[in-house]
This record gives C-alpha cells, structure tokens and sequence, in this order.
C-alpha cells in the first residue's frame, strides 16, 4: 500500500472518530484538524458516505452522525464521564506535551462512544470548567460530582452557605461553570437571592440539594463571563 492511501485512511479513521466525538462539525474544523483543504474533507466525507457511515450534514452548521450510529458503546455514568472531562482539562496544563497529546487523542475515542445526550453533556462542561493556581491548597467539599450534573441538566439548586464571614445564608442558584486553583473549587452560579452572578467556594457549602426545577441556561461563554467581569472592575 502506497504510502499516500495509508495516510488517507489514516484520516478517514480519525475523521470518523470526530464525528462520534461531537455532535456537530464543520469541515473547516476537520480540514484545519488535519492540515488539508477543505475540498479534501468533502472527498472524504464522500468516501465514508460511500462506504455506508451515516453522515448528515446540516446547512450552514456542519456534519454529525446520524443517531443511533457508533462504535460499541463503553459504558460510563455520567458522573464517570465528567470525571473524565475534569481530567481532561487538567492534563492539558501539564508541562509535557505527548502527555497532553496521547491523553487528548485517549478523551476524544471515550468521546466518540458517548450517547448524543451525554456528548452534548460532555462538551458543555469541558467549556464550563477552569484551572487556576492556589498556593494554599485548599481542600474543596464532596459535591463536584452533583455540582457537575446541575451545571450540564440546568437543574435549579438549593444550598447553605457560609461565607469568610461566617455567616450562614440558604441561596436559591443556578450553576453555571466551575473552575480549580489547583486543589480548591469555586462555583461560579447565578444566585437568585443577590440577582447577580456569585462564586462560591465549594469548601463552604455546607448542605446542597439539586432540585427537579430547570432554569433558562445562560447565553454566554466561560470566556464572555470572565471578560464581563474585567470589564466592570
């Protein structure tokens, strides 16, 4: 086999393997993926199509999977599978770059076999979390997990919260994004009794309770959050 067929099919695996991973992709995504033309993508796309991959392609918004289309599923909770998402944006601090490309390359195959209700999940929390440095350490509490699960159903919920002040003050929130200095967590949630949005140390709730109410999700970025922020300082 020439060495230009073992590169295409290369791709076309790798290819196939994004489309599992994210609901929806343009094939300027793909194309910059790979460093080729776009018009290359089409040809593959093509190729797959020809080969019986069920690919749909929506104007203006890029191809998925037809549902119901994937490798033989892993079976991970929800909680395990935002664990992995965690993980995920951790490694990609790390100081060694085949770690963060081998782990990288590892998350995308885990993605790939997600049901399309727990891809969705997964890609909106990897865009709600951040690390940042702590000196101290801080420990946080024990509910990333619930925390994670309300940020990804826009569950509404209920905590008792104890401020630096020490005073404690039960606060209906929305959550909306989490992010670490390294070992200690803040939720960043909108909370209905300020009307503003408000970080909270995880190490400080002292009761939470996700309830079955939704809320409206919030139309806005990690990113678009954090430069609101500088922007009114």
């Amino acid at each position: 086999m020439s060495d230009n067929k073992t590169i295409r099919i290369t791709r076309l695996t790798a290819i196939l393997t994004q489309l599992q991973s994210k609901g929806m992709i343009t094939a300027r995504e793909i194309a910059d993926k790979h460093g080729v033309s776009i018009r290359t993508i089409y040809r593959d796309i093509r190729t797959l199509e020809e080969s019986g991959i069920p690919i749909a392609m929506e104007e203006g918004r890029g191809y998925s999977l037809v549902e119901g289309f994937r490798l033989p599923p892993v079976m991970f909770s929800e909680q395990e599978a935002n664990a992995l998402i965690t993980a995920e944006q951790l490694i990609a601090r790390n100081k060694d770059e085949s770690l963060v490309k081998h782990y990288s390359e590892a998350i995308t195959k885990i993605k790939a076999v997600l049901r399309y209700s727990e891809k969705e999940k997964a890609e909106l929390l990897s865009q709600r979390i951040i690390f940042r440095q702590n000196p101290e350490n801080d420990i946080t509490s024990n509910y990333l997990s619930q925390i994670q699960q309300a940020i990804t159903n826009f569950r509404l919920v209920k905590i008792d919260y104890n401020s630096l002040n020490n005073e404690l003050s039960s606060r209906l929130i929305e959550p909306f994004a989490l992010y670490s200095t390294q070992e200690n967590w803040l939720l960043i949630a909108f909370c209905r009794l300020r009307k503003d949005f408000r970080a909270f140390r995880l190490d400080r709730i002292e009761k939470l309770s996700i309830l079955n109410e939704h809320f409206e999700p919030h139309k806005m970025t990690l990113q678009e959050f954090f430069e609101k922020c500088a922007g009114s300082n």
